[in-house]
Parts: C-alpha cells; sequence; structure tokens
C-alpha cells in the first residue's frame, strides 16, 4: 500500500507541507484508478502515520480528515446453506472435500486451514487447534505466521458429523508424521490459493452454483450457522475475535459452550442429509 499508493505522491514532501486538499486530491485520483476497498486502506495506513506524527509532535494536525474515507461499506456476501456446502464438497476433487467442509462449519479461513497439521487434529474429540496461519509473500513464498491476537490461537469443535470424512482425509491425502500437513496441494507441495482456486472454481460450478461465491464466503457461512443459539462472545471465541487467552478455553472446548455450537451444526448436517442414525 505504501509502495504502490502513498510514496508517489507524498515521497518528497515535508510531513508538515501536506494539507487536507492535497491529501482529498489523491484520493480522488487513487479512486479513478483503483477499486474503493484499496483506496480505503491506503487512507488508513496514511491517516495512521500522520496520527503518529502528530503524537511525535512533528505535525500539530492530522490533515487526514475527510468524512467517511476511510469506511468501505463491504457488500453483503452470499451465504450458502447446508445442502449447498454440502454440493460443492461432493463435487470438488476428493483432496479439498474435507477443506470445504471444516471452512464451512468450523469458519476457519484459508490461511488457518493450509497451515493445519496432523497433531492439531484430535480426533478423539472432534476439535482442531489453531496455532498459526499461512501467509504467501509477493516472491510466492510460503511461511506460517502469528495469529494477530492472543484470540487467534484458539481451539475449535467441529460437528462429529465430520469425524468419517476428517479420518478418510488424514488417512487418504494428509502429509506423513505428526507435522505433516493436513491439507497438501495437488502435487503433493503445500496447499496454496493459486493451486487451489481453479478447483475450487469447478466445484461450485459443477454443483449449480451460479452466484459469485468464494471461498471465504464459507466462513461467513459457518460464522452464520453457528450464530443460531450462540452467544456474541461464544461466537468471537469461535471465529478467532475475542482476546481470552487460549490455555483458558482450550479446557472447556470439548464440553462447552463450542461443542454446543458444533452440535448444532452436526444436527443442521443430519437434517440437510437425511441421515436420522448419524
Amino acid at each position: 500500500m505504501i509502495r504502490l499508493h502513498l510514496l508517489p505522491a507524498f515521497r518528497d514532501r515535508p510531513l508538515a507541507s501536506i494539507t487536507t486538499a492535497q491529501v482529498r486530491a489523491w484520493r480522488t485520483a487513487c479512486l479513478t484508478r483503483t477499486g474503493e476497498p484499496t483506496v480505503v486502506k491506503a487512507y488508513q495506513i496514511m491517516r495512521a502515520i500522520l496520527n503518529t506524527a502528530v503524537d511525535d509532535e512533528l505535525i500539530r494536525r492530522n490533515p487526514c480528515r475527510i468524512k467517511g474515507a476511510g469506511r468501505y461499506d463491504v457488500p453483503e456476501r452470499p451465504v450458502l446453506t447446508v445442502a449447498e456446502v454440502y454440493a460443492v464438497a461432493d463435487s470438488i476433487a476428493p483432496r479439498y472435500r474435507l477443506l470445504v467442509l471444516l471452512a464451512a462449519f468450523t469458519g476457519l479461513r484459508f490461511g488457518e486451514l493450509a497451515s493445519l497439521r496432523r497433531r492439531d487434529v484430535d480426533t478423539e474429540n472432534a476439535a482442531l487447534m489453531v496455532r498459526r496461519s499461512q501467509a504467501e509473500m509477493q516472491t510466492g513464498a510460503l511461511f506460517d505466521k502469528a495469529p494477530k491476537s492472543d484470540a487467534g490461537v484458539r481451539p475449535v469443535a467441529f460437528p462429529n458429523e465430520l469425524l468419517p470424512d476428517v479420518k478418510a482425509h488424514l488417512d487418504g491425502f494428509a502429509g506423513a508424521g505428526r507435522d505433516g500437513h493436513v491439507f497438501l496441494g495437488p502435487q503433493g507441495g503445500q496447499l496454496r490459493r493459486s493451486n487451489f482456486r481453479d478447483d475450487w472454481i469447478k466445484g461450485r460450478t459443477k454443483a449449480g452454483i451460479t452466484a459469485d461465491v468464494h471461498f471465504h464466503d464459507l466462513r461467513h457461512t459457518g460464522n452464520t450457522l453457528a450464530a443460531s443459539g450462540a452467544s456474541l462472545r461464544e461466537l468471537m471465541t469461535r471465529m478467532g475475535h475475542s482476546t481470552p487467552r487460549a490455555a483458558l478455553i482450550y479446557q472447556h472446548v470439548v464440553s462447552g459452550r463450542d461443542r454446543e455450537i458444533a452440535d448444532r451444526l452436526g444436527s443442521m448436517i443430519r437434517k440437510t442429509r437425511g441421515d436420522t442414525d448419524a
């Protein structure tokens, strides 16, 4: 953001010389050549930098004072039904079936799923331990990064109805050893968005999902499905947005409220799949 959008306009300007009018003109010019979400992020970074300059008494007032410039109303993303989630899972390449199901019924992000190791999967208690998230550099290099906050390290229960899928996947597709990645790319290397995107689009299309549903929308779907009967705090904890430390909630994941959330999701699965004996 800084390299592409801020430095070309402000690299050689003394901080104290930047005016609100210049920021407004820069923002207007940016909107003519890139999307609003990108411009909003660039503006937020610009405002944060200049807030620091105010705190350090380098300037007296932050010129980033454009009403509404730091806010973007994200369009409502689609929510899949349980039946649609399974339609995609049944249509996608078998190695990605569990990836789709866990994204929808645990709400984990792509990076969190891609970084899962065998030792993070507790089949006895039907739970995952999220410890890290995979990120990709501009060079294409992959690395595991720490969560943004303590809340990112968390246990997440998944429906018992997914246990057969989890065990079948571990037997057939996961990497070897306790540190083997749960999800791998088509050639046995690390899973990355670029080697999954085409399979996602093919699976989505084969399943008859005509809307432009992104993989990340499965997280939105899971959050929406889990919201029934869950408190805000419970949802925030499950989705990794709260501040309680994982050590305090790990002891409650199996028998606590997160287990109840997973069980309710399992009930939805049984009802949709018509398997009353599950």
